[in-house]
């Protein structure tokens, strides 16, 4: 049995198609990314949006969101970002309503897959926060779930060496390092908010940061660089779980937003190396 997720993240949508930052422009990147999703076959049994729909969280932002997002094939899970509110409840009930709690999270079946939806953010700042009552929370999602699962949230818990991100991540994240350590069922950890593909181990597991379907943060990994984006080729993640004999594997693929040339072939009709 296999089953497929695709993560998207960091759409930072602006009402009426605005472009991000005077450059960016996050509306035509969605649409893109959504016919990109729609053209994958298999296709994915659902698709999490680990944060930043939106850039200022207002009623009209998601109005605007929902409806570049519609013409979506699979299921859509989301998480709030630093960029959203919790207007995004307002948004999205559906997932609201599946909350444990005000800021803390949400578990979604996919089969025999449960997707964990944790609440990163902290209202006002841009850092996140595993906090104690989260990651309570997340213990006993994790407890109560017999098969494999999945984690998903917006600030990444490790650091990745690019300072002025690093200091915006999820502060006190050796809590949920030592939350999903026991976790036998917890395969990875798929996180937002730097806007390209990182991957890290945390507890145990190995945890990645999904790319942006619009802008990146600019890969500079000097002391006290600049906080600055670079628009590169857009792309999400596509994870696929799978159960052998063994148990439950899990690897993630980069799939790249856009036309490439392509596909050609390796080898001649005789078999012969081209």
């Amino acid at each position: 049995m296999t089953l497929l997720i695709a993560q998207l993240s960091d759409t930072h949508i602006r009402e009426g198609g605005a472009f991000a930052y005077g450059a960016v422009d996050t509306k035509s990147f969605l649409e893109q990314a959504v016919a990109h999703l729609n053209a994958l076959d298999p296709q994915p049994d659902a698709v999490v949006l680990s944060g930043d729909l939106v850039d200022y969280g207002t009623d009209a932002e998601y109005a605007y969101f929902r409806s570049l997002i519609a013409p979506l094939k699979a299921p859509l899970w989301v998480i709030p970002g630093n960029h959203d509110s919790a207007r995004i409840w307002h948004a999205f009930p559906e997932a609201g309503a599946l909350r444990g709690g005000e800021g803390l999270g949400y578990k979604v079946e996919v089969g025999p897959l449960s997707l964990l939806m944790f609440d990163s953010t902290v209202e006002g700042e841009h850092h996140g926060h595993a906090s104690e009552a989260r990651c309570a929370w997340l213990a006993d999602a994790l407890a109560a779930t017999d098969g494999p699962s999945l984690l998903f949230l917006h600030h990444p818990p490790f650091l990745t060496g690019i300072g002025h991100m690093d200091r915006n991540n999820c502060w006190e994240a050796e809590r949920l390092a030592a939350t999903v350590a026991p976790a036998s069922g917890l395969l990875a950890i798929g996180c937002g908010h730097i806007h390209r593909m990182i991957t890290a181990t945390v507890g145990g597991r190995r945890a990645m940061i999904a790319p942006s379907p619009a802008h990146a943060v600019s890969l500079d990994l000097r002391e006290n660089s600049p906080a600055t984006f670079h628009l590169e080729p857009p792309a999400i993640l596509v994870h696929r779980v799978t159960r052998t004999e063994r148990g439950w594997t899990h690897v993630s693929h980069q799939s790249f937003i856009g036309d490439y040339r392509g596909p050609f072939p390796f080898f001649q009709t005789d078999g012969a190396l081209v």
